[in-house]
């Protein structure tokens, strides 16, 4: 008996799938569940071919052409890109709708033509991760925008020749390993500006006086508002009490009660300087923690079996939103608080700078709001998050009232005012939670009457300092470089990450402090490359690069109008300059317990230090004691903590003696006391200078410091 056949295996039929290309995992992983099986969804990881390091690679003689190569250890990942390129059906680009996203597309879709020219590619851009947003973008492909990509050419030339012409230079004259960047250096100058500004301020005393006033069993405490019809200006102590002695056995009346309603109008939706700010006044995030939740927040989140984009793209300079988010946000505002909803849309301007490229950032889904959305967030998602929803759902909201109550009180020929304000109509402040404000939580009115006879319970005299400039801090110097259009909506964040990296710059109470090598290079661009480090020079190149993606210049000849002045003056300054090398070093008194030789004061990365003179025999180094020990007249010197590395001041005599300050010292003398300053920080005073001694109270005054 024959055996019968097997019948033949038949070759799975491979069908040819849609290469998606994304930048990030993240990204990728949720884009993939929204496309199906007929889609593969891989991530570049960022750039994969971008300038080498090692060198210039510019060449200035062929019209500024980079010289691009495969980044380091990124050669593999782009070999698998081209590999799969080459087995699709149609490849899709969908790096961020941005200068660099579009760049990256050009570079991939250059290496894959490279290997294969028989694949379609095509770029796709999306402004939020959602299901529809997706297929709408694979629906409408188009090519990839040249005058984009020649913007992002020209910003990284134009960093490119600065950076690797101006740092060369410091090696040569001030010290090795330092570093100059385009924008960052103008962000120093401005850091380097307030800080003198800071130190040059002479705090003047200056007094208040509030007084408590008894009705019948009420009590109101009222501020003195005016002097002989004039505003008081209280220069002391003596001067207070002179008006206390006049005015505490004289008649007191209300002389006038006023009731005024204000209209308080809901902010437009954020971009991202403005989430920037918010993100660091009220919830404590740096420029850059901030974009990172931010970036989890539009890349996806997993709900439960789903992944969903929870926000639009986070980097834009526009308040703009679209019809159909606009008729998402109306639909729920009528269906939650019907009252609320305004008969139009809130239309915000955009602002002259923008761009406008994207919506302003907002949820993808209003429905998703913060409650419902919590058990699957962080608690830091959560809370950038809420501040992103509320924002936007307020904005088309009514625009909430406030009353304001206030009384004055005569006496003699003073002025005492009191005053309270409620919210009469909540209006958008219905969906603040993170974002409330203290008008919305109000206080009581003063239940007076005009010709009311009240008595002075008690005086309050309180004394106080003229607070001098504030440092900057994420917030205010984000706000700052866009005010004066510095840098872009991706810039802000690396702008202050570079300055720290580099400690050119520190953070102290959250307040951005020059270092000491931070302010040598600051002087040394300031007065030798003035143009180069000025803001409104900045700002124009920022202009001109926008027109280089309108197409309106040609981004070579914008690059030759800077580079000519610039390198002859780099020439001029190498040729001319003194070297500075070594100009900070400065001999002490402290001898080397190692080897007996004279120790050094040196600058390094991290501030000065005291190094043996006997360098390299002798490679023993301390820290510069910066004030005497109060406990045991040891040298208190500045030490880090432990994991997060927090400076505080410690005595060298440790573990003997266990004096450590979180304040700074200075190097002056408490002349109360004896004891050294410190350089102190509260909500209340500010920046200001104070005596160790906690039993001295010992604060400067312009009296103090002109007798000094």
């Amino acid at each position: 008996m024959k055996k019968e056949k097997k019948p033949k295996k038949e070759k799975k039929y491979l069908e040819k799938k849609t290469l998606v290309i994304v930048e990030s995992p993240a990204k990728a992983k949720t884009i993939e569940k929204y496309l199906g099986p007929s889609y593969i969804v891989k991530a570049s990881m960022g750039h994969l071919i971008d300038l080498p390091k090692s060198r210039l690679a510019i060449d200035v003689e062929k019209n500024f052409e980079p010289e691009y190569i495969t980044v380091r250890g990124r050669a593999k990942l782009l070999k698998e890109l081209q590999g799969d390129a080459k087995k699709a059906e149609t490849v899709l680009l969908a790096s961020d709708n941005d200068r660099e996203g579009e760049a990256i597309a050009w570079h991939l879709r250059n290496a894959i033509t490279a290997k294969t020219d028989k694949v379609p590619i095509q770029r796709i851009s999306f402004n939020e991760i959602t299901p529809q947003a997706i297929k709408d973008a694979v629906a409408h492909p188009a090519a990839i925008d040249e005058f984009k990509v020649n913007a992002q050419k020209a910003r990284r030339v134009l960093d490119r020749l600065v950076g690797y012409n101006l740092s060369p230079l410091l090696w040569k004259k001030v010290k090795n390993g330092l570093s100059a960047g385009r924008v960052q250096s103008v962000a120093l100058r401005l850091i380097c500006e307030r800080e003198k500004e800071v130190e040059s301020f002479i705090p003047e005393e200056y007094w208040t006086l509030e007084a408590d006033f008894k009705v019948g069993k009420s009590s109101y405490t009222a501020q003195l508002v005016s002097w002989k019809d004039a505003k008081p200006e209280l220069k002391s102590e003596a001067e207070v009490n002179a008006i206390i002695d006049i005015i505490k056995n004289g008649e007191c009346v209300v002389s006038d009660v006023r009731e005024t309603d204000k209209s308080v109008k809901p902010k437009p939706p954020f971009t991202t300087s403005q989430l920037q700010q918010t993100a660091a006044n009220r919830l404590g995030f740096t420029s850059k923690k901030t974009m990172q939740i931010a970036q989890q927040l539009y890349e996806g989140v997993n709900m439960g079996s789903s992944r969903i984009g929870l926000i639009t793209y986070m980097r834009t300079d526009s308040v703009r939103i679209s019809q159909t988010a606009l008729d998402e946000v109306r639909e729920w505002i009528g269906k939650n608080f019907p009252k609320e909803l305004p008969e139009k849309i809130v239309e915000y301007a955009v602002g002259k700078k923008a761009q406008d490229a994207h919506e302003a950032i907002r949820p993808t889904y209003v429905s998703y709001a913060p409650d419902d959305v919590k058990e699957h967030l962080t608690r830091d998602q959560l809370r950038l998050y809420s501040i992103i929803w509320e924002r936007f759902v307020s904005s088309q909201m009514n625009n909430a009232k406030t009353r304001t109550v206030s009384a004055d009180i005569k006496a003699g020929d003073g002025i005492f005012r009191i005053a309270g304000t409620k919210i009469i109509e909540k209006g958008f402040y219905q969906v603040m939670k993170v974002l409330s404000s203290r008008d919305e939580k109000g206080s009581s009115y003063p239940a007076l009457k005009k010709g009311d006879k009240v008595k002075v319970d008690d005086f309050r005299p309180e004394q106080h300092f003229t607070q001098g400039p504030a440092r900057f801090t994420d917030a205010s110097i984000v706000k700052t470089l866009e005010e004066k259009g510095i840098g872009r909506p991706s810039t802000y964040a690396p702008i202050i990450s570079v300055l720290l990296d580099r400690y050119y710059v520190v953070r102290s109470n959250k307040q951005l402090v020059p270092t000491v090598l931070g302010r040598l290079i600051n002087d040394m661009l300031v007065d030798n490359f003035p143009n180069v480090v000025d803001a409104g020079f900045t700002a124009s190149m920022e202009t001109k690069l926008d027109e280089v993606e309108e197409n309106t210049i040609n981004w070579p000849d914008m690059i030759r109008d800077f580079w000519d002045p610039f390198i002859d003056r780099v020439d001029e300054v190498g040729k001319n300059l003194e070297s500075q090398k070594g100009s900070l070093d400065e001999p002490t008194d402290k001898v080397c317990e190692k080897c007996g030789k004279p120790m050094m004061k040196k600058l390094g990365r991290f501030g000065y230090f005291l190094a043996c003179s006997g360098f390299p025999e002798c490679r023993n180094t301390k820290s510069i004691p910066l004030a005497k020990c109060p406990k045991c007249g040891g040298d208190v010197v500045a030490r880090k903590t432990k994991g997060r590395g927090k400076e505080f001041y410690g005595c060298t005599n440790y573990p003997d003696c266990d004096f450590i300050s979180h304040f700074k010292p200075l190097n002056q003398v408490c002349p109360k006391c004896g004891q050294f300053m410190v350089e102190k920080y509260d909500k209340k005073n500010g920046n200001h200078k104070a005596c160790i001694n906690p039993e001295c109270d010992y604060l400067h005054s312009s009296e103090e410091e002109e007798e000094k």
